[in-house]
């Protein structure tokens, strides 16, 4: 079969290309604004990229085009189709699929399917889970949005190991609509047997009104797995309580307070594992922040439904590397002080940026680095942010950040006046350039840089580097 796929640069998209290649498919597809890591990713594969969505591409005549949820039927102000391809492909009659759709039927069919769900923490507890699996010898097949670093590619098929009933596959179970001809969550196309609910809130204000539109479709979600299967719940989230309370038909396993089924005692670096009150492991790893104690609660409670044990789980967890763009040291500008750290963090919710800098501040503080100042560069980049609907909480997610840097160009709203509360704290730059400017200007030796987008950022991180590496004579 040969696929060609609309908007195979975005994670999911670009995962499922990954699948549909290693299955033996041809794999050709088409973008705009292509960037890391998923372009590396499809170039190492193999696979022919296409810059734009030009009608000539109708010309492939590929098997089935299969639509990312970036395609869109809105025209451009001068009326012309955004997407001329999808366009040709409607008036030819060709056929066509979501992404969600065709993986559901060629790929999930047939496995045990482990979904993690979650406003935030979707991608690094899928691939905590998928290594758990692959460290107990389960040969896991996996689609995760961005790429483990040990596995270093996204997604890939798996295999099915002895004793177990089904092939096992983990997946990064979105809650955003699956194209513009099905406004279904994506995740409800996946049907698992665990399902884990990690957190719930609002987010996705462009297709979505209000958080109570997106508790609906989480319970969209629990309806669709069966009796013999396993919802795993944050009990420290009101809104997922609401969700479940709406019905629920699998077995059910908590984690996160004190008297969920697991739980944790200790720092989030280094903490015993419970199990109803009795401790069964401890997990020493390399990761900072309380998020990723809760993610690991969920990845264990996960592996548990399918026969791991919490003691092989934080086994298995004491080796994990994390995913790219999570916390990931992009390089170093030498200072005589003290070396100037340049991250890449994919926070772009008011919530994920608050967490990952107060993570940061924790592991700053343990390590005897009280002193050492965070630098936070961020682009409210989501559809949400771009909206506005969430601004008014981005004094307060930036709050453990002694410097923040915001890339202000294109928004509707006046970034300056929202980040007013911050007082000198806070500047904001029209382009990228300008920002990078800022930013080396205002370095210090010692300083912690955290560069924070869920898209390439202009490539800001290198520019950072060259910027602050140019100007390493400075005090």
């Amino acid at each position: 079969m040969h696929l060609h796929i609309l908007g195979i640069c975005g994670t999911f998209m670009g995962g499922l290309a990954a699948l549909a290649r290693e299955a033996g498919h041809t794999v050709t597809g088409c973008d705009a604004g292509v960037y890391p890591p998923m372009s590396e990713q499809l170039r190492t594969l193999g696979i022919d990229l296409i810059e734009g969505y030009g009608a000539d591409q109708l010309a492939l005549a590929p098997d089935v085009f299969v639509v990312g949820n970036v395609v869109s039927r809105a025209r451009a102000d001068n009326g012309d189709a955004r997407y001329p391809l999808m366009d040709a492909i409607l008036d030819a009659g060709a056929p066509y699929a979501s992404g969600p759709g065709w993986l559901a039927e060629h790929v999930l069919q047939g496995r045990h399917v482990l979904a993690v769900a979650g406003t935030h923490g979707k991608t690094t507890t899928s691939a905590m889970l998928a290594w758990i699996l692959e460290q107990a010898g389960l040969d896991p097949g996996f689609l995760i949005g961005g790429v483990p670093l040990d596995f270093g590619v996204s997604a890939r098929l798996g295999g099915q190991a002895p004793g177990q009933a089904r092939p096992l596959f983990v997946i990064e179970a979105d809650e955003y609509d699956t194209a513009f001809f099905d406004k279904r969550s994506k995740f409800v196309h996946y049907r698992p047997r665990t399902a884990v609910l990690n957190n719930l809130e609002f987010d996705h204000a462009d297709i979505f009104d209000d958080l109570a539109q997106i508790e609906r479709q989480f319970h969209h979600l629990v309806r669709t797995v069966p009796p013999s299967g396993r919802i795993v719940v944050n009990d420290l989230e009101e809104s997922l309580v609401r969700v479940l309370a709406q019905g629920c038909w699998s077995e059910r396993r908590g984690f996160g307070s004190t008297v969920s089924d697991f739980s944790a005692e200790g720092n989030a670096g280094d903490f015993a594992v419970l199990q109803q009150g009795r401790q069964v492991a401890r997990v020493s790893w390399e990761l900072s922040g309380v998020h990723n104690q809760l993610n690991a609660l969920a990845a264990i409670a996960a592996a548990d439904h399918v026969g791991v044990s919490p003691a092989v789980s934080a086994q298995a967890l004491g080796s994990f590397r994390n995913v790219r763009r999570r916390m990931e040291l992009r390089g170093a500008a030498p200072r005589a002080g003290g070396d100037i750290l340049v991250y890449d963090d994919f926070a772009h919710h008011p919530t994920e940026i608050r967490t990952t800098l107060d993570g940061l501040r924790r592991q700053l503080d343990i390590a005897g680095q009280r002193g050492q100042r965070i630098l936070a560069v961020f682009e409210p980049r989501s559809n949400t942010m771009r909206l506005g609907s969430m601004k008014s909480q981005l004094p307060w997610s930036l709050e453990r950040a002694d410097l923040a840097f915001c890339h202000a160009g294109g928004l509707d709203w006046d970034a300056a006046a929202v980040l007013q509360p911050l007082g000198a704290r806070a500047r904001v730059a029209a382009t990228v350039p300008e920002l990078v400017e800022q930013v080396a200007a205002a370095a210090r030796p010692g300083d912690v840089v955290v560069c924070m987008s869920n898209g390439g950022f202009g490539g800001v991180h290198e520019q950072l580097l060259a910027a602050l590496r140019a100007n390493r004579h400075a005090p």
